[in-house]
């Protein structure tokens, strides 16, 4: 499907032992990727997301919204609820979409961002962690940074944790989370904003953030430095 800032495909992605259902928005000219990890309950279809994943294309960086669970497994996760919250499965997955990104047209070579949404963070985090190379750059919007368990000391890369203003506990946590760290690490506090950034102009500042931020730190890799 052809749009007016480059194409969008759908597609189905062999990732852990699984099949992912993915939407890749590709620009005219990429010069970087960013991969996006969904909140608790959510998938590539999440208009938040998909809202920021468009004003990144803008800027010329390609976009991949990944459902991080199968249609089997999203349904058994709507009767329990137990997977969305299975931090090491989504980071397994998320780790083998990146490797997919840093070796597939026409992301190959270039640098990788994870954009993390509320408990998807957890998982960004992670897999940031175990790709120091190719994931140069983390954005968490909402982020639950402390699901990742003792990962965060790990993230050496650049990072911007996006908090609305009224979502008081998690700005807790992401104050926390900047102690541990192991990298530049920058906190933006969205003035009136709730935990889905639904007020007004809330996202609109959420994803010109994201871009400035992926803008900054993605650039091309050397052939030599992929990992995985």
């Amino acid at each position: 499907m052809s749009s007016r800032s480059g194409t969008h495909q759908s597609l189905r992605i062999p990732v852990c032992g699984v099949v992912l259902g993915a939407d890749v928005g590709i620009p005219e000219t990429a010069r970087g990727a960013v991969l996006f990890a969904h909140g608790s309950g959510s998938g590539r279809h999440s208009p938040r997301n998909r809202y920021v994943a468009d004003e990144l294309n803008r800027a010329a960086l390609v976009t991949v919204l990944a459902d991080l669970l199968t249609a089997q497994e999203e349904q058994v996760d709507l009767r329990a609820a137990a997977l969305r919250f299975d931090i090491d499965l989504l980071a397994a997955r998320l780790v083998g979409l990146a490797d997919w990104v840093a070796r597939s047209e026409p992301t190959a070579g270039l640098g990788i961002g994870l954009f993390g949404a509320s408990t998807g963070a957890a998982a960004a985090f992670m897999a940031a962690a175990s790709r120091p190379t190719t994931v140069q750059a983390v954005v968490s919007r909402g982020g639950r940074a402390d699901l990742s368990g003792g990962h965060l000391r790990e993230v050496r890369q650049p990072t911007l944790l996006i908090v609305g203003e009224r979502d008081s506990l998690v700005i807790d946590l992401n104050r926390q989370a900047m102690r541990e760290l192991g990298g530049e690490t920058r906190l933006s506090i969205v003035p009136g904003a709730s935990h889905l950034f639904e007020e007004r102009g809330a996202l609109e500042q959420v994803a010109q953030l994201a871009r400035e931020w992926f803008a900054g730190h993605l650039q091309q890799l050397r052939p030599d430095r992929h990992e995985g």
